[in-house]
């Protein structure tokens, strides 16, 4: 499964919904306007919901319980036969419902506004996601505009933590901005008794998320007013792309090369980059490496693309690309 999408076996249906825009892998259920919760959790095939259930292990004939184990399970869907393991995780593990990850978003924008974009899960359900567009824009420079977006992830196998992700997206070329913050690039609520308490407290935090959008909207308002010469140009690249620890690995080291031309390229020539007030600027560099990541490797990363740019390797390069630029804003 190249997309990595939970399908439905019976129907063929994809969890997902998006809005508008055709996903890359042309799969899920297009809505032509932003959904509220109850039409999202219904349109991404996520109105569903986990138990945690004591494992067992059979020996001769009877089944002994394995203490302190337990499977997270999500109801069999069309033609599955019986319930379906997503993890198994140990007693302290408390699940998060989808409906309850839904509700995280309702609390802070207002119950039933119209504003998720997309929603799906990832494996067999193992990780859902839920992409909620907030209101206002960053206005970078010029016509430059910068969506907010918040992006909270669930996993239901116990491999991480609820998160929950500033995730700006450019207007002009699509690009997911990733940030990262003094605080960390993300909010992580573990999956303990105390999720829901802590969920809870993260809903009240929407001064929190305001000024932080407005500390990234100065960040990416000084990129573009920082021009940099060839020079500085590559010496960003070079940081973002480093060469490997080992050097003698030579597949890996040609392609942070690799890298960094075809970024060094999308500083001239990517979408939006020739626009006034961007051009040869660091934010231009910036977003050459985001349209690199996202738009631009398909044959590395097509198969597991989505997880990468938002979870993955490309989400941690994005990051550094960030880390980087902050460091050539502080250096001036």
């Amino acid at each position: 499964m190249a997309h990595e999408l939970w399908v439905e076996t019976a129907s063929g249906t994809a969890s997902m919904f998006y809005v508008n825009e055709v996903p890359w892998h042309g799969l899920g259920k297009r809505l032509t306007e932003p959904a509220t919760s109850a039409e999202a959790i219904k349109a991404a095939n996520l109105d569903w919901e986990v138990t945690k259930r004591l494992l067992y292990v059979q020996k001769e004939e009877k089944h002994v319980p394995i203490n302190d184990r337990f499977a997270i399970m999500r109801p069999a869907q069309g033609e599955e036969e019986g319930d379906v393991v997503l993890g198994v995780v140990g007693k302290e593990y408390t699940p998060l419902q989808n409906v309850e990850a839904f509700a995280f978003f309702d609390h802070i924008v207002g119950k039933n506004a119209a504003i998720y974009h997309t929603a799906g899960a990832l494996g067999q359900g193992e990780r859902v996601w839920i992409l909620a567009k907030l209101p206002e824009t960053i206005r970078v420079v010029g016509d430059d505009i910068t969506d907010k977006y918040l992006l909270l992830a669930n996993s239901h196998d116990g491999s991480s933590a609820v998160q929950i992700k500033f995730t700006p997206i450019r207007v002009v070329c699509n690009n997911t901005l990733t940030v990262a913050l003094s605080q960390g690039d993300s909010i992580r609520i573990p999956h303990t008794k105390d999720v829901r308490i802590m969920l809870k407290q993260a809903e009240h935090a929407l001064g929190f998320i305001n000024q932080s959008y407005n500390d990234i909207s100065q960040v990416f308002k000084a990129m573009a007013s920082q021009k940099l010469t060839i020079e500085r140009v590559r010496e960003y690249l070079t940081k973002v792309f480093p060469a490997p620890r080992n050097l003698y690995d030579e597949y890996e080291y040609k392609r942070a090369l690799n890298n960094r031309d075809l970024a060094e390229m999308l500083f001239d020539q990517g979408v939006g980059n020739k626009m006034q007030g961007v051009e040869g600027t660091l934010w231009a560099a910036y977003n050459g490496v985001t349209e690199l990541i996202d738009h631009r490797q398909l044959k590395q990363t097509e198969d597991k693309r989505l997880n990468s740019i938002w979870f993955g390797n490309g989400h941690l390069t994005k990051t550094r690309a960030f880390r980087v630029a902050n460091e050539f804003l502080k250096a001036v």
